[in-house]
């Protein structure tokens, strides 16, 4: 018997996004619209877009002890997350500078903060909750050797899942443990390297699954989603909307995606699934603000 459904390891960061008509050229100053601060980071993102459908959920992670940390612990309580194995103190909470164009892409530079200060032995302080969690999902915001130590510390049925963002090579490790393993286009062609010769997003799914993973999610955008195991491959399509702030909507898809496969969908369906929720999220600004309801996916 399971506690968790989901339990998230990964950053929390306040999000300050500013709306500008284009991003600024090198050496350029652009002027922007009002500072909004909002909860974010991918690791608190996800957790909360699992608690918002519905998921029994909670989140390793780190914060700092100000303001910052104490609006990303008020929103993930408020949201439903148990925050039980949130760590408070280090380091200053990490940021995001999130910038906005009207077309509701967004480039992001983030400080770490304290996320840079959850270790390994964090994690083995918390290994009842890894155990105690039927899916197990992680980012690439905090150290890599936190995400190795997460994978040793899996209970022996729980499911491991791994957005690479920001990414890096991965150990191999880490690849065999995932399942799936969920990443954009950019993404995928880091990760593969040199071995990233062509532009057919079916071939980064097979050259990734020879990496290791038991699955792997290639997400398209506006061209919907590439699913990938040992049974071959198929096409998930978009849900069109008119998308207003795209920030957080990649976090929303994975934290629906690790639900779903959580309570037995299969791989195609629970994308398909992930694909509703990040549609209804990008017709709201923010992260957290804009994550729907279970209810809200279903009338979408």
């Amino acid at each position: 018997m399971y506690d968790y459904d989901l339990l998230v390891v990964g950053s929390a960061n306040a999000d300050l996004v500013i709306g500008v008509e284009r991003r600024p050229a090198a050496g350029e100053t652009v002027l922007g619209g009002d500072l909004a601060v909002h909860p974010g980071g991918k690791g608190a993102n996800q957790a909360v877009a699992a608690a918002r459908l519905g998921a029994a959920t909670a989140l390793l992670a780190r914060v700092g002890d100000d303001g910052h940390g104490r609006l990303l612990l008020d929103s993930l309580r408020t949201a439903g997350v148990d925050t039980v194995g949130v760590l408070v103190g280090g380091a200053p909470t990490g940021v995001a500078l999130i910038t906005v164009d009207p077309s509701g892409d967004n480039s992001i530079v983030v400080s770490p903060g304290a996320n840079s200060r959850l270790l390994p032995a964090d994690v083995r302080a918390t290994a009842g909750v890894l155990r105690a969690s039927r899916v197990v999902s992680a980012q690439l915001e905090i150290p890599l050797e936190t995400v190795v130590e997460v994978v040793r510390n899996l209970g022996p049925d729980s499911r491991f899942v791994l957005n690479p963002s920001p990414p890096r090579e991965l150990p191999a490790e880490v690849l065999a443990a995932c399942d799936p393993l969920i990443l954009n286009e950019h993404e995928a062609r880091v990760v593969l390297g040199d071995a990233c010769a062509s532009d057919d997003p079916e071939d980064w799914a097979r050259l990734l699954l020879a990496e290791g993973p038991r699955s792997v999610v290639v997400t398209l955008g506006a061209e919907g989603a590439l699913v990938a195991d040992g049974s071959g491959t198929a096409r998930v399509p978009s849900v069109k909307v008119d998308a207003v702030d795209t920030t957080g909507a990649g976090d929303a898809f994975t934290a629906a995606l690790a639900w779903k496969l959580g309570s037995g969908a299969d791989l195609a369906d629970a994308a398909a699934y992930a694909a509703r929720v990040g549609a209804a999220a990008v017709t709201r600004r923010g992260a957290q603000e804009s994550y729907p309801t279970a209810e809200e996916v279903e009338a979408l």
